[in-house]
């Protein structure tokens, strides 16, 4: 691989590709394939927060009848853990759909590639369900990982009001960054170009997790977010203004 494809290129083009690339992952939302992906991840995603809560309200019941409260206890525990299940389901979307999409997220990356890219879609290596799995269960380790390394300073910035959130939102805009472009790199560079590749695009990793984590943050549209950065972070790949 040439140097040049490793490369960083001025701030101002990267702004640009960063744009261009999210106008054009919009556009693509109405393929099949990726319509597909959309309905299997959004599937899966919930189908996990689903037996995570059903788990959650039969644990609840089943507590609060041990310590002696009853029928009644135990339905009000319940009723309290469905409604946190529920919510859990907001707060912790971005917990479960990324990895989710790092399992499917090659089927969006080749149809990205395969519409704006045939080129690099012919000589791209597909991505295995194993490897897709190990995406995903990094991914899920470095969420829940790095949160626990920053909880004490989130606790220390709870004085602050406001510095917690600012911090939940710089760290896992770095980690989902970093997932969305491993998702794509796998496919194309070797283990020794793949930790360069990496390195040498931290900032604009961080600015892509940061725009897909604002898009998570948003009801109903964070449904479409994972998809919507998968595709980007393909673009982005690619975009010689980028790389």
């Amino acid at each position: 691989m040439q140097a040049r494809r490793l490369t960083m290129r001025p701030r101002v083009r990267q702004v640009t590709a960063m744009f261009q690339a999210f106008s054009l992952s919009i556009a693509q939302l109405g393929d099949r394939a990726i319509l597909r992906v959309l309905l299997r991840s959004l599937a899966l995603t919930f189908l996990i927060f689903a037996v995570l809560t059903v788990a959650m309200v039969f644990g609840a019941r089943a507590v609060a009848q041990a310590y002696g409260y009853g029928q009644e206890g135990g339905l009000a525990a319940g009723v309290l853990a469905a409604i946190i299940g529920i919510a859990a389901t907001w707060l912790l979307f971005r917990a479960i759909a990324i990895p989710v999409m790092g399992i499917f997220a090659d089927d969006v990356v080749a149809a990205v590639e395969a519409k704006h890219y045939p080129d690099e879609a012919s000589t791209a290596r597909p991505v295995s369900m194993a490897t897709g799995l190990k995406l995903a269960l990094g991914s899920l380790a470095r969420l829940i990982g790095f949160n626990l390394i920053a909880l004490p300073l989130y606790l220390i910035l709870l004085v602050t009001g406001i510095g917690p959130f600012i911090l939940f939102i710089v760290l896992n805009a770095i980690l989902l960054g970093r997932d969305l472009a491993e998702m794509v790199a796998v496919r194309h560079l070797d283990p020794l170009d793949l930790r360069y590749w990496m390195r040498m695009t931290r900032g604009q990793r961080a600015v892509l997790g940061g725009v897909v984590t604002g898009l998570l943050m948003l009801p109903l549209i964070n449904l479409f977010a994972p998809l919507i950065g998968a595709a980007m972070a393909t673009h982005l790949f690619h975009m010689k203004d980028i790389r």
